[in-house]
């Protein structure tokens, strides 16, 4: 059984370059409205994402996926048969795990997110050669 736990640094590294698009979406939307104040768009932007970050830390960095030879199984109940598996793709540092179904799942905040990859291709081939 293999477990993918998210990473703090790449939950971090995800929430700084949210921050910076929040603090550049908030001043651009306060010069469009012709607001004198620009800058307190930066502050709005960075606090919304630092609060937003502290306070789900706990939760999404808790949220562990495991792996076994027949299936995928996430956090809140989510479970997909490795067979089931369509596409595996990356999202910034996380993985995106399509079914032949359409579900879509994220692996998020994963350190090197090609490895996760490669692992689930590997116990997918495993699967399928069985």
């Amino acid at each position: 059984m293999t477990e993918f736990r998210p990473d703090k640094t790449t939950y971090i590294r995800t929430h700084a370059v949210m921050t910076a698009f929040a603090m550049a979406a908030g001043m651009l939307v306060l010069w469009l409205i012709d607001n004198p104040h620009i800058w307190t768009g930066a502050v709005g932007g960075f606090a919304a994402v630092v609060v937003r970050g502290w306070y789900m830390s706990s939760e999404l960095l808790d949220e562990v996926w495991t792996l076994d030879a027949r299936k995928l199984t996430g956090p809140y109940q989510r479970q997909t048969r490795v067979a089931d598996i369509a596409k595996l793709r990356t999202i910034a540092g996380a993985v995106q795990v399509v079914t032949k179904s359409g579900d879509k799942h994220l692996i998020k905040y994963q350190k090197d997110p090609q490895s996760v990859i490669a692992t689930i291709n590997a116990t997918r081939e495993k699967a399928a050669s069985a």
